[in-house]
């Protein structure tokens, strides 16, 4: 899965409209449709929100990883000595 499949799934499992999921982010609505197209892709301050706001890994989000889940940043710190 890529990226626009991503967020489109994970919104709908939210049971969420495109325009409820933008407005809860604070963007446009057109802005937002663009990524679940694929037509646009995030900013990296937008790619961050998106995952805060689907409470999944970035990398996840991105294709990085199957693993949704984010890591307490004790353990992210300690993956990086």
């Amino acid at each position: 899965m890529i990226f626009h499949e991503r967020v489109r799934a994970l919104r709908k499992e939210r049971r969420e409209t495109q325009v409820q999921t933008a407005t809860a982010m604070g963007l446009g609505d057109r802005h937002y449709q663009r990524f679940e197209q694929g037509t646009n892709l995030p900013s990296f301050q937008n790619i961050i929100a998106l995952a805060d706001y689907f409470q999944v890994n970035a990398d996840y989000l991105l294709g990085r990883t199957d693993v949704r889940e984010m890591l307490p940043p004790s353990v992210q710190r300690e993956d990086l000595s």
